[in-house]
């Protein structure tokens, strides 16, 4: 399954793509969901339902959080996380509640994530192909490849129509609910996927089951560095 899990509507300030424009043309660029990923903020709520439209698409809630050290996006019961939280205290948040995060766009010259939030094993995805990064920063996740084990997921981050899909995430397993992408995420079952990206014939990167085993699901501050 694929889906675009990092899209901003114009609940979020900065953004001017419209929750009516990303249920209509959603399903024609080749998505079977979207992640709504406003800035600190599940607002999305009040304004839709969560799960599967009448035309078949997935829509999820999620959100974009911000803090000292770095930008990312949680799945899970954060309707109510306290704002303005140091990343420290975000991931003990996320692993009370039994949640997922990812590191978004970590590379991102000037909203770049702090190398020992995945170091340290607080966080356990990267978003390692952000549509709005340049082809250098996405590239430069590559340096964490080499040292550490963790997931990877793509979005497009997107803010207007025209940026809706171009980088997705794939699902190994049928994602219908929050409780299944949260599933997929804490199990290191997705890839990122971008037809302008990744070449078609190279096959979705996945976590082994003892790299999951080594490093996935265990709270923060469990070390996930690779051994040589």
């Amino acid at each position: 399954m694929l889906f675009d899990i990092h899209v901003h509507t114009t609940i979020s300030s900065c953004s001017q793509l419209k929750i009516d424009a990303i249920l209509k043309h959603a399903k024609n660029r080749g998505l079977d969901g979207v992640c709504i990923t406003d800035h600190q903020t599940m607002e999305i709520r009040r304004y839709l339902s969560e799960g599967i439209q009448g035309n078949g698409l997935c829509v999820l809630f999620g959100m974009e959080y911000s803090t000292p050290d770095g930008d990312f996006l949680l799945f899970g019961p954060f309707e109510d996380i306290p704002p303005d939280l140091n990343a420290v205290q975000m991931f003990e948040v996320v692993a009370r509640r039994g949640g997922a995060a990812i590191a978004a766009h970590p590379f991102r010259t000037k909203r770049p994530v702090r190398e020992y939030v995945i170091r340290e094993g607080f966080c356990h995805v990267v978003e390692s192909f952000n549509g709005r990064n340049t082809d250098a920063e996405n590239l430069r996740v590559d340096s964490w490849r080499q040292k550490y084990v963790f997931a990877e997921s793509g979005g497009s981050d997107a803010h207007t129509l025209e940026e809706l899909g171009r980088v997705r995430t794939g699902f190994a397993i049928p994602v219908r609910s929050r409780a299944d992408i949260v599933f997929a995420l804490r199990n290191g079952l997705c890839y990122p996927d971008s037809s302008d990206k990744i070449s078609a014939e190279q096959p979705p990167k996945l976590l082994s089951d003892c790299q999951i085993r080594g490093g996935f699901g265990v709270g923060p501050g469990y070390p996930v560095v690779i051994s040589a």
